[in-house]
């Protein structure tokens, strides 16, 4: 099923599929047209921020969404809701960088730490280009266009690029895949992450009844400015928990640190991702990511509130400004070719 619905003024779809219902945020203005493939269109002021994501029979709900009294606050903070996306991802430090002989001057957003904070596009109007729904899966599909004629990025980052983030709903749960496209004569450094508020507790109990495992391998070491120093450090005995056995994140003392990727074991088998899972009932939240997502940073917002997000990034925090920039995950896309991430978010009882 997929419909428009209106969510506290804003213009949203709503989809389901098995035990799965989503709600997609597209903004507070524009038309909704259907055909034989319920397809829709529609400007939006928002990004495309998927703030809702519930399996109904488990009563779980697996994202943090805003409420309607947290409209205000989603608007200025959409980054606490929801799957916002970061292009790039993280910080870059004084908002510079350079590449093939560019010298890249992003807009200081942060001004305490004086860096380019969370990327451009988590607020940036996206379409929706196509909704279809079959016996096994709806799919909505949204773009982005940025080019010189009409895009504020454009200014800062010189770029035209097609960014397409594309939604999956199934009875295994929720498949999102984001592809970029660039139409540049130039190759266009790119680095993407997602800001995952995963919503603790997630069906009832307590704080201390949840603990969240994360394939995280060795620690980046952070300055003062929560940018990564270089020095990669082994896992504490409070971070090892997350490799094993399982860490409080919510309901505790300030989490922000940030790792890389190491596949961790569950349940006999090699994961790649992060999971929460409530240890009382046995039920979990998987989000699993693939091979792009080399780095995880893991923030709970001072640990007093319902979520903690654990972010996939595809580079290093401040990768461009390496030492050693590839070696931190830092790419590039040459010009018309492609780059694509999947991401997977789906609920389990423990032992299925």
């Amino acid at each position: 099923m997929i419909h428009c619905v209106d969510y506290c003024g804003l213009r949203a779809v709503e989809f389901s599929k098995g035990d799965y219902v989503a709600l997609l945020i597209l903004g507070a203005q524009g038309d909704w047209e259907a055909s034989d493939e319920v397809q829709a269109k529609f400007a939006a002021e928002e990004a495309a921020n998927l703030i809702r994501l519930a399996d109904m029979r488990r009563g779980v709900e697996v994202l943090h969404t805003p409420t309607a009294e947290e409209i205000e606050t989603f608007r200025r903070r959409p980054q606490v809701y929801g799957l916002p996306i970061l292009f790039p991802p993280n910080r870059i430090a004084d908002g510079r960088f350079t590449f093939d002989g560019r010298t890249y001057r992003l807009p200081i957003t942060n001004e305490k730490e004086h860096n380019f904070h969370h990327g451009f596009l988590k607020s940036q109007p996206f379409q929706v280009s196509k909704a279809v729904e079959t016996d096994d899966e709806v799919m909505v599909e949204c773009r982005y266009y940025s080019n010189a004629g009409c895009d504020v990025i454009f200014r800062d980052f010189p770029h035209e690029f097609k960014c397409k983030i594309i939604f999956h709903l199934s009875a295994r749960g929720l498949e999102q895949e984001v592809v970029f496209t660039t139409r540049s004569r130039e190759r266009m450094p790119l680095g993407v992450g997602f800001h995952t508020p995963l919503r603790i507790p997630f069906a009832g109990g307590e704080n201390g009844d949840y603990v969240m495992r994360v394939a995280v391998g060795e620690q980046a070491e952070l300055d003062a400015r929560n940018l990564p120093t270089g020095r990669k450090l082994p896992l504490n005995a409070q971070f090892a928990r997350l490799r094993e056995g399982g860490l409080r994140v919510t309901g505790c003392e300030p989490i922000e640190a940030g790792f890389k990727l190491r596949e961790i074991e569950v349940d006999g088998k090699p994961y790649r991702g992060a999971l929460v899972e409530n240890l009382r009932t046995g039920v979990r939240v998987f989000y699993e990511v693939d091979d792009r997502t080399t780095y995880w940073t893991i923030w709970n917002n001072g640990g007093q509130v319902p979520y903690c997000c654990p972010e996939p990034q595809s580079w290093t925090t401040n990768a461009p400004n390496a030492a050693d920039p590839e070696a931190e995950g830092f790419c590039a896309v040459a010009p018309g070719e492609s780059w694509s991430a999947k991401y997977r978010l789906y609920v389990r009882q423990a032992g299925e």
